[in-house]
């Protein structure tokens, strides 16, 4: 069987293909401490905005937390889907095929859910309180199939230093 990269018309030494299994890792877990950075600032904005107006709530509102939550979760979607991709492409390259397992189920499901969670906000920036709700019960889902991630991803790279180490 030809391998995939040799498909593409590319040349990687074992030690690049050994490497390039971790970008993959690396960017996965900067990403989820992005969410949960994220999802500190969406609830920082939603207790500002329930306040009844004071002093307190126009200082917390100069902390733009409801634009910086609106930046951080766009960099989020991106990068997720990107990584995302680029994890299934790794594997794919490394190994000529994908392992369907609950590494690759998780991941389809968190880009499904973060891409439903982006999807309400233009509801709710017309006030309506049930995209917001949808919104965090989709952003809460959405950390916890990354915890999920986390631990399968470590026993896969954990097999895949095993294995490298040992010649297979």
């Amino acid at each position: 069987m030809t391998s995939p990269s040799a498909i593409l018309g590319i040349a990687l030494s074992s030690e690049i293909k050994f490497g390039l299994n971790f970008i993959h890792p690396i960017m996965m877990v900067a990403l989820l401490a992005a969410t949960l950075y994220a999802g500190y600032l969406g609830w920082q904005w939603r207790v500002t905005r329930q306040m009844p107006a004071s002093e307190e709530k126009k200082a917390l509102a100069k902390q733009r937390f409801n634009q910086r939550h609106y930046i951080w979760g766009s960099a989020i979607l991106a990068i997720m889907v990107t990584g995302n991709v680029g994890g299934i492409a790794v594997t794919y390259i490394n190994n000529g095929k994908l392992f369907v397992g609950p590494h690759l189920i998780a991941g389809l499901g968190m880009t499904a859910l973060i891409a439903s969670a982006a999807a309400v906000s233009p509801q709710m920036q017309k006030g309506q309180d049930w995209a917001r709700n949808t919104h965090i019960v989709l952003n809460t889902a959405l950390v916890g199939l990354f915890g999920w991630q986390a631990v399968t991803g470590i026993q896969i790279i954990l097999r895949i230093i095993r294995n490298y180490y040992n010649g297979n």
